[in-house]
């Protein structure tokens, strides 16, 4: 089955907001085995998105718009959807009567019932988080689904509702396992597997380029899902034989997370020292719920000042090496574990710019310091592109991918 995404409302078009909604239905459709071959955004017009319609059913055999369900004029997905099926529309008393219980007894505000307006003969998805119902039509050999535009509405209504519905109607199960990649770039991922992905069937196959990442999705169908993650596993392992060990974890564990597992194991404690990244790598950490356990401390000596006075860093090596050093990466890295009485140091240092590059330092320059107790620190040296932004989010990453490479 195929599918087109459209998003419904002007203010996608002026860029007031982005559409986070079109990302996810992507992913969790492709979960389904059903393939989304276009996004489409239309404004708030009667004959735009009339015409929408007419150009999406001509090659999708489900479409699924998002926004334009709610109580103002400028709401339109339902009245134009229902007169491109010939259908009238009719309050729906349930939806009405959870509206009602929503404002518990209160007045309700102005127009808020014709959130219960709906398509005759429509299946109706309940919104456990809003007003506005979502709306499914079978008519012709096609579905429409209309979703609530705001996210925190539209995707457990997706999940919740609309999933089930969908499953039914491919007659399979689909199952995935996304392989998570560091170090290499998706040119060297593809080149390594594809030989796999040139004679993919089921499973499939597909890389994904990310800021520093590379994701790879491998998806299976099957009468059920365990078959499907039977079909999956052999791949897989494949896989894992060639790329690891940069493959650092799987689906939604985020490296974060697999950092502080690997320290919580070692029964280590950390901290972080920060000067270019500017609290980017502690920001990552702080991000999961009980790495106080791990994580004793985190500090940001952007100034030669402040990694003399914080980290006890030797004056005599700031001035003769630069702050942007192996030299100064290691001392960093150690002091802030000394310092804090943590079991391990991490630091970074460079030259994110786009100013305070020279011949021998460049824009992108980063050295990334690594002690463990009772150890010799370590240092890794990396040369970024990218802006200024960019380089910082790449240096956080690599710091701590050097981290969880150290503890194996």
């Amino acid at each position: 089955m195929t599918a087109e995404i459209l998003a419904v409302g002007t203010e996608i078009l002026l860029g007031n907001i982005v559409n986070q909604n079109a990302a996810f239905l992507s992913c969790e459709l492709a979960q389904l085995g059903v393939a989304v071959y276009t996004h489409t955004a239309v404004g708030d017009n009667h004959e735009r998105l009339a015409a929408a319609f007419e150009r999406a059913f001509e090659r999708a055999d489900i479409v699924i718009t998002t926004g334009g369900l709610g109580p103002t004029s400028d709401d339109i997905t339902k009245a134009v959807a229902a007169a491109y099926f010939g259908l009238e529309t009719e309050i729906h008393e349930e939806s009405l009567q959870r509206i009602k219980n929503r404002f518990q007894g209160q007045a309700l505000p102005e127009n808020t019932e014709r959130n219960a307006l709906v398509p005759k003969t429509a299946k109706i998805f309940t919104n456990d988080n809003g007003c506005a119902p979502g709306i499914c039509i079978e008519k012709n050999g096609k579905i429409l689904l209309m979703f609530p535009g705001p996210p925190h509405e539209m995707q457990p209504m997706f999940l919740n509702h609309a999933a089930s519905f969908l499953r039914e109607k491919t007659g399979r199960a689909f199952a995935s396992r996304t392989l998570k990649i560091i170090g290499l770039g998706e040119t060297a991922v593809e080149s390594q597997l594809m030989d796999l992905i040139e004679t993919q069937t089921n499973p499939t196959i597909a890389p994904y380029a990310k800021v520093v990442e590379v994701h790879v999705r491998i998806t299976a169908s099957a009468p059920d899902e365990s078959a499907a993650f039977g079909l999956i596993a052999p791949v897989a392992d494949e896989i894992y034989k060639r790329l690891s060990p940069r493959i650092y974890g799987e689906n939604e564990a985020s490296l974060a997370e697999i950092v502080l597992a690997g320290l919580r194991e070692q029964n280590y404690t950390l901290a972080v020292a920060e000067s270019c990244t500017g609290g980017l790598v502690a920001a990552e950490l702080v991000a999961v719920s009980g790495c106080s356990d791990v994580l004793r401390e985190g500090l940001v000596t952007y100034s030669n000042e402040s990694k003399i006075a914080r980290l006890n860093v030797c004056e005599d090596l700031l001035r003769q090496h630069g702050a942007v050093s192996e030299q100064v990466a290691a001392a960093m890295a150690k002091n802030a574990a000394i310092t804090s009485g943590a079991s391990v140091g991490l630091s970074t240092t460079g030259i994110a710019g786009p100013e305070g590059g020279t011949p021998d330092k460049p824009v992108g320059l980063v050295y990334i310091g690594l002690y463990v107790r009772g150890q010799e620190p370590k240092v890794e040296k990396y040369n970024f592109t990218g802006g200024r932004n960019v380089v910082r989010k790449r240096a956080a990453v690599i710091a701590l991918d050097f981290l969880r490479r150290s503890l194996k």
